[in-house]
């Protein structure tokens, strides 16, 4: 059964996915997945520079992957999981899945009798 998308939200839903689609977005969104964090946090935990790191975060401000607050003079930012469910809701709509909460999916593991770290078996 084919995703049922119209023009319009298929140019939205690529944008969203381009703006993820950048090793150095990656590395700071798996940076925040921790929890939130400043400007200062940010360039010292991933290495990036200004201004590249300006423009990358404003990247993914602008397709609302990252909320920011501002506390004094700095600015703080972290995931916006809302808009990662919609992210999560729309890659599930092609694999014709229903997405798992992290969690759940990690105790259905356990209790089928995988742990943390699946070992191939030698017999």
């Amino acid at each position: 059964m084919p995703v049922n998308l119209s023009a319009l939200d298929i140019e939205a839903h690529a944008e969203l996915l381009r703006a993820i689609a950048h090793a150095v977005r990656l590395d700071l969104l798996r940076t925040l997945s921790d929890g939130e964090r400043s400007v200062g946090d940010l360039e010292s935990a991933t290495g990036i520079v200004q201004p590249g790191l300006s423009q990358q975060l404003g990247i993914l401000r602008k397709a609302d992957l990252v909320l920011t607050r501002r506390e004094a003079k700095q600015v703080f930012y972290r995931i916006n999981h809302a808009r990662f469910a919609e992210l999560s809701r729309l890659l599930d709509a092609f694999a014709d899945t229903v997405a798992v909460p992290r969690s759940e999916a990690v105790a259905a593991r356990l209790a089928s009798g995988g742990g943390a770290a699946m070992f191939a078996r030698m017999e």
